[in-house]
């Protein structure tokens, strides 16, 4: 029996790495998922024939965010430090990286789609960055919405903790296309737009468009983890949000 978290494949002869998230129908990113996603991205790295990843999931929600029991003090650095290494290699894998994504795409699910390239969604899809109703906050997200969607539409999903439909993601420029099948709406685009390029071109062409783009969010991620693990991790706020989430309660704040 595979317990393996994440369907891995190719096809189009080679061309088109397939990821799939299937752990539904939460798809936590957790530490099992983001070392398997870490692996697949790695080990397909190199391949001259591969000109794009396609990441989707199974069941009916991309994912609803990252284990909320990980981020627990005793195991949060941990967890952290994992997690932004996945983004760093997303950010820097030489090809273009399609996610697909219907129904909640929350917290470290949202942020994982912000580090690649496209984003495909559903109509019925929903987005976004609720860690501050739990008295915490979404590092990754504080550096990679900003660039992705503009500071002030960020700062409102970062602050208020409420979700967007695909159709306002469309229009702020976070998503590619909404579709009623986004990992078919990808392929096509896939087909369409990248499969007859070079590989070795489109190599070229990543590292120039995304570097900048990289460069900024490895040393900003680097700045909030600091911020999450020295600062707010030690505040009794924190802890209460996270464990009353857990307890399935209201969390008590006592603002410190």
């Amino acid at each position: 029996m595979n317990d393996s978290p994440l369907k891995v494949w190719l096809e189009r002869d080679g061309a088109l790495l397939r990821l799939r998230l299937a752990r539904p129908k939460a798809n936590v990113i957790d530490a099992q998922m983001i070392g398997a996603l870490g692996a697949a991205l790695d080990l397909h790295r190199g391949n001259p024939g591969v000109l794009a990843a396609l990441l989707d999931h199974e069941g009916p929600h991309f994912s609803f965010g990252a284990s909320v029991e990980e981020h627990l003090p005793e195991r949060c650095a941990e967890m952290i430090s994992s997690f932004h290494g996945l983004l760093n290699r997303m950010l820097q894998w030489p090809k273009p990286i399609l996610i697909a994504a219907k129904g909640q795409c929350l917290g470290g699910g949202l942020e994982v789609a912000c580090a690649g390239s496209f984003l495909f969604l559903a109509p019925d899809t929903q987005l976004g960055q609720p860690e501050i109703k739990l008295g915490v906050i979404a590092p990754a997200a504080s550096v990679l919405l900003p660039q992705r969607i503009g500071q002030a539409r960020a700062e409102d999903l970062l602050y208020s903790g409420r979700s967007i439909d695909a159709a306002t993601a469309l229009s702020w420029g976070l998503a590619t296309e909404v579709a009623a099948d986004p990992a078919a709406a990808a392929v096509q685009y896939f087909e369409k737009n990248l499969l007859e390029k070079s590989a070795a071109a489109l190599a070229c062409a990543v590292r120039a468009a995304r570097e900048p783009f990289y460069d900024v969010t490895a040393a900003r991620l680097a700045d909030v983890e600091t911020l999450y693990l020295e600062k707010l991790m030690t505040t009794r706020d924190a802890t209460e949000g996270l464990k009353a989430f857990i307890e399935k309660r209201k969390p008590k704040w006592e603002h410190r």
